[in-house]
């Protein structure tokens, strides 16, 4: 997805975790400005992976993610972390900080 989509990365231990609960929650009241800022939604719950074909073992690896607590990540279109929570990121944050990135001014509206 690189320099196509940014991406939103949770990780969860179950799907029973109440801090993934409300980041879905989140997410499905904002999902017209997260299209329009190029946003997907990729999924580490336990060990299984939505919304990516990347293996859950070699996400978590890749961005620290723990195998026993929530973490949200956001992932600029350069693939570099602009953004990353132990408590679910509301949807005016992740607009602030998208909206603040440099492809985004650029004229990626």
């Amino acid at each position: 997805m690189k320099w196509e989509r940014r991406v939103l990365l949770i990780s969860a231990p179950t799907s029973q975790n109440a801090e993934l609960a409300a980041q879905r929650r989140i997410i499905a009241r904002w999902k017209v400005a997260g299209a329009a800022r190029d946003l997907s939604i990729v999924e580490v719950v336990g060990n299984k992976v939505a919304g990516a074909t990347d293996k859950g073992a070699a996400l978590r690896e890749k961005f620290r993610l723990s195998a026993t607590g929530f973490t949200g990540i956001l992932i600029g279109k350069d693939g570099g972390e602009k953004l990353r929570s132990a408590d679910p990121i509301p949807a005016i944050v992740l607009e602030e900080v998208i909206d603040a990135m440099p492809m985004r001014q650029a004229g990626d509206r």
